[in-house]
């Protein structure tokens, strides 16, 4: 049966991964080291194989309907390019339980993050305001989608590309893809609409995931056999689905489902780590 679930687990995940701008890599790395029992290479190679598989399935449909701001897409992809690459050899330096126990803190963290941020209001066409304003970095973005929502927002694009380059070495050392983190943080730290950060995550994504997994595949960490192939049928169908469900759903309500998961994720990563 666990061609099975690892269908249901790649649907759910890139269904859920691309809806909320993450890829899914934030839930398939822990769910294939909890119930899959792969070791930490392997569950973060796959991982960010599948996510680099996830991306490229949702970033064409994000594309068609007009939400991806693709100058801040390209400027993040090319700053997390290094990191993602680096992330697949530090990787062997760390034991089993470090792993979990920094995974765990991690989605922790992110999770009381959340909490304590601003609510965001989701106004189509409100303009939305950096906290952080330096001088000529400060760029004014206006975003028209297909079906005529205007998104206009001010936000510092130095500082936003600047830590990418962080996300691009979680992305591949965790096997996360690192979208859990950046659609929050350029929602809450920049001012992007949340349907903006989300489908310009997927489409930052796509191309810097898929460096990593190159690197993963290069270094024997990606499980192509059964994991990849099932998990990454259902990734594909399911991307497809999240994205055309994003537009459905209030950015406020996307957040809030991205806090559940990674909270309960988070704890049990930790608790494992722990136990050892």
């Amino acid at each position: 049966m666990d061609w099975l679930w690892l269908l249901l687990l790649g649907f759910g995940t890139g269904a859920y991964g691309v809806l909320v701008g993450a890829g899914g890599g934030f839930i398939l790395g822990p769910a294939l080291l909890i119930f899959f029992d792969l070791d930490k290479e392997a569950a973060a190679g796959t991982a960010l194989a599948l996510v680099a598989a996830n991306t490229i399935s949702g970033a064409p449909v994000y594309l068609r309907m007009g939400l991806v701001d693709r100058r801040s897409g390209v400027l993040f992809a090319l700053a997390a390019i290094p990191g993602s690459v680096i992330g697949a050899f530090a990787l062997v330096a760390v034991s089993g339980s470090i792993f979990r126990i920094l995974f765990g803190l991690l989605l922790i963290a992110l999770a009381i993050q959340m909490v304590v941020a601003p609510r965001i209001s989701q106004g189509p066409s409100a303009p939305k305001k950096s906290t952080s304003r330096v001088g000529r970095m400060v760029r004014t973005r206006r975003i028209t989608t297909d079906d005529g929502q205007v998104f206009e927002y001010s936000f510092n694009e130095g500082f936003a590309t600047a830590f990418n380059v962080v996300l691009g070495f979680i992305s591949s050392f965790f096997g996360t893809g690192g979208g859990f983190l950046r659609t929050p943080i350029l929602v809450a730290a920049f001012g992007f609409p949340v349907h903006v950060a989300a489908a310009t995550s997927i489409f930052a994504l796509a191309f810097y995931t898929t460096a990593g997994a190159a690197t993963h595949a290069a270094l024997g960490h990606v499980e192509w056999w059964p994991t990849f192939v099932w998990a990454g049928i259902g990734l594909v169908a399911g991307g497809q689905v999240g994205a055309r469900l994003a537009g459905r759903f209030k950015g406020v309500w996307i957040l809030r489902l991205l806090l559940v998961v990674v909270l309960v994720l988070g704890v049990r990563l930790l608790f494992e780590g722990i136990r050892g």
